[in-house]
């Protein structure tokens, strides 16, 4: 799965996230906003970060868990992680999101 595949050619040119994930990154003022694609079977084991994320799952989706709770996170749906949050997430069809990571 290749992110030129479902995202415009501008987004496509943005600076690459370096990261556990393919997505491109547009700067913003204590945020970074980044255009991710995850192949099906992607796990990313939990984990915490200083940034407060929101996003929205454009294709495919997500399942998110916090808490011991794991809820899915469907295209269109929007999703909350707090700051130092534990978490996990997996992709078990191709997904795509947008996400923003807000600086403290």
């Amino acid at each position: 799965m290749a992110l030129s595949d479902d995202y415009p050619d501008l987004i496509c040119k943005l600076p690459k996230f370096s990261g556990q994930f393919e997505a491109r990154r547009l700067e913003a003022n204590n945020c970074e906003v980044l255009f991710a694609t995850y192949p099906a079977g992607t796990v990313i084991n939990a984990h915490s970060h200083a940034t407060e994320n929101v996003g929205v799952i454009t294709k495919g989706e997500l399942l998110l868990t916090m808490d011991n709770e794991t809820v899915k996170i469907s295209s269109g749906d929007w999703y909350h992680v707090p700051a130092e949050k534990e978490h996990s997430a997996e992709f078990r069809e191709d997904t795509c999101e947008i996400e923003f990571w807000f600086k403290p």
